[in-house]
């Protein structure tokens, strides 16, 4: 109870920011929404049985909501879009080629 306390007294001034900015949501379901598809896709495939898997996951789930957000298409992008550093470059090969499949 002690920390709930504490941490509503730090925080406070934030509680309430939808009440005073306008275009502020007085809820979080925008966020809810976008993890849902990892949370799904989490649960029907058990998770990740490495590292460089659970990286390349959460490297297509988050292109994938980019691109649904700015109405792209999620292939186009993977296969236009040049590689950050060379670990990255296999990572999204990999999972460009997984897609097409």
């Amino acid at each position: 109870m002690r920390n709930l306390a504490t941490a509503l007294f730090i925080h406070f001034d934030r509680l309430f920011t939808f009440l005073e900015e306008e275009g502020v949501e007085p809820t979080n379901n925008g966020a809810e929404c976008i993890l849902r598809t990892a949370v799904q896709w989490r649960k029907i495939s058990f998770g990740n049985r490495s590292r460089n898997g659970e990286i390349a996951t959460a490297r297509l789930l988050k292109v994938t909501q980019t691109c649904k957000r700015q109405q792209r298409q999620v292939l186009g992008y993977l296969t236009c879009s040049p590689p950050s550093t060379p670990s990255g470059s296999r990572v999204i090969s990999a999972s460009a080629a997984a897609l097409t499949t």
